[in-house]
């Protein structure tokens, strides 16, 4: 069995075999934080995931995935229709495997590989599974890294607000209407977001703006509706934003 459903109860560490994968469809979702005792490679073939990993965020749009490894704490939210894929892997299997976080880009034989792989049963036989499975772990581990993730603040005086962000009710304003907001200077939040983010908040909030106008790009929201519900003040300047910031437009990007 590999295709699950929303109410079904699923256990990866309780299931043993060379790869373990999943298949769903799935609509708005919160995983809550958790961890795996197993590797895991997460990524949707469609629609798009937001991803807490142990205090970094980043999007996850068709073309991109995430190698979580086993032990990391995580958290996985979809706001539209996702077909989600996932496949796990016992720690001892590849000494290759990356014992870090890792965002790769997903090419077509990478695509064509993991969703082979997320429909395979779990009973399937090893043997049946050692080409496949060693053609995954070349792809893997030549994959192009990407460095769209961001970290997360956690000073107690940014939790309301990052909670309203991170929840979608709030982007992120300009630094001084920020700082008002929570009640701090801005000399204040711009220290407490170097120090914790190893970013100014400006480039924060640029980097935030880019990660939610992919997401929102990725379920159907029309460049219009992202540009003005991000504070763009037209579609172009939205377009120039994120060409200047992947190097492509919004439609070529995604």
């Amino acid at each position: 069995m590999a295709v699950i459903t929303e109410n079904m109860r699923f256990n990866a560490d309780a299931l043993d075999n060379l790869v373990i994968g999943v298949a769903t469809r799935i609509g708005r979702h919160d995983s809550g934080m958790h961890y795996h005792k197993k590797h895991q490679l997460l990524c949707a073939a469609s629609g798009s995931m937001s991803i807490n990993l142990d205090g970094i965020w980043c999007v996850l749009p068709p073309a991109r995935a995430v190698w979580i490894p086993a032990g990391t704490k995580h958290c996985a939210v979809m706001r539209n229709v996702v077909d989600y894929r996932s496949l796990y892997f016992d720690v001892d299997e590849s000494p290759l495997f990356p014992t870090e976080i890792k965002i790769i880009s997903v090419n077509l034989l990478l695509r064509e590989l993991i969703e082979r792989m997320a429909y395979w049963e779990w009973e399937k036989p090893i043997e049946e599974q050692r080409s496949t499975f060693a053609l995954f772990c070349e792809e893997l581990m030549l994959s192009e890294e990407e460095h769209f993730s961001l970290k997360l603040p956690t000073d107690r005086r940014l939790t309301q607000w990052l909670g309203k962000v991170m929840g979608g009710e709030l982007v992120p304003e300009l630094l001084a209407d920020m700082a008002q907001n929570i009640g701090a200077s801005a000399k204040t939040v711009s220290r407490i977001f170097s120090r914790e983010t190893g970013m100014p908040y400006q480039a924060w909030r640029q980097q935030w703006r880019l990660q939610a106008s992919i997401e929102y790009l990725s379920k159907g929201t029309s460049v219009s509706d992202v540009a003005m519900f991000l504070g763009f003040s037209s579609d172009s300047a939205f377009i120039s934003f994120f060409r200047k910031m992947t190097g492509h437009t919004p439609g070529r990007y995604l």
